[in-house]
């Protein structure tokens, strides 16, 4: 129930934001493309690594390139410790680029979270708080590549993600499921600016194993821009659609070890 009322709260947070002052809306078509694996390292230890090929008019352009390794650390079977590193590049796109910008801006992040999972009837809940320490660049100049600045920042984020199975009240092999994802970024720090963006996913998925899981999702992304329009001075959001297809593909390597024994 405390976790169902703390996502009411981030949402109406949401909503009121959406509400403020006026603003420039920038409708975008998109496609991400996500490559995600747990790859197991001992008992309690596991490798993430991650990549999302993130496109607009669904796969014709680039939006974004995200590229994420860490370390997850098993206090109990469902309470999970995570830390690491996010290269992020974010293209020029849409009617109204971020900071007018005219070509690729790159962002160097630092992560910890905390996941914790659950469940409700045969619905299996999974929540997720991740702090970022993100360093996002500034061109040198005009049509410059190369970053002459970086600006610190920090951010929160709250996620749960619901998967319920189809066919009996637990997820097994070579069965499909329903998958629906919320996700609020808020940004620490700006009095003026908090609200980041908020995601919504929901979609079909199949697990062929439980370390193999292919998910479609329609996804709805609001996001406001950290500057405001350079002209106006009014505040940026997109509202993004368009659909999500991931790929989970984890790896044992303990059985690999065992095995070359």
């Amino acid at each position: 129930m405390k976790s169902h009322l703390l996502l009411i709260g981030f949402l109406l947070l949401t909503f009121i934001s959406k509400g403020q002052s006026p603003r420039i809306t920038d409708h975008n078509a998109i496609g991400w493309w996500v490559y995600m694996g747990d790859h197991t390292l001992s008992k309690r230890w596991q490798l993430h690594t991650e990549y999302q090929w993130r496109r607009v008019d669904f796969v014709k352009s680039w939006q974004q390139s995200l590229a994420r390794v860490g370390l997850r650390y098993d206090l109990r079977k469902d309470l999970t410790l995570g830390a690491g590193y996010t290269h992020f590049t974010t293209y020029p796109y849409g009617k109204h680029p971020v900071a007018d910008q005219e070509v690729p801006t790159f962002e160097h992040r630092l992560y910890e979270d905390v996941q914790w999972s659950g469940s409700l009837a045969a619905a299996e809940l999974q929540h997720r708080i991740r702090l970022e320490q993100r360093w996002l660049g500034e061109p040198e100049g005009l049509g410059q590549h190369a970053m002459g600045s970086w600006e610190y920042a920090n951010r929160i984020r709250y996620q749960l993600e619901v998967n319920y199975p189809l066919q009996g009240i637990t997820l097994d092999d070579q069965e499909f499921y329903l998958t629906a994802l919320d996700e609020l970024f808020l940004n620490l720090g700006h009095d003026d600016n908090v609200y980041n963006q908020n995601r919504l996913l929901g979609g079909l998925g199949y697990q062929f194993t439980k370390d193999f899981q292919l998910e479609l999702s329609y996804l709805h992304q609001i996001s406001r821009h950290t500057d405001p329009d350079p002209v106006s001075q009014r505040p940026v959001y997109e509202i993004n659609r368009g659909f999500r297809l991931t790929l989970q593909y984890n790896l044992n390597f303990t059985k690999t070890q065992l095995e070359n024994k």
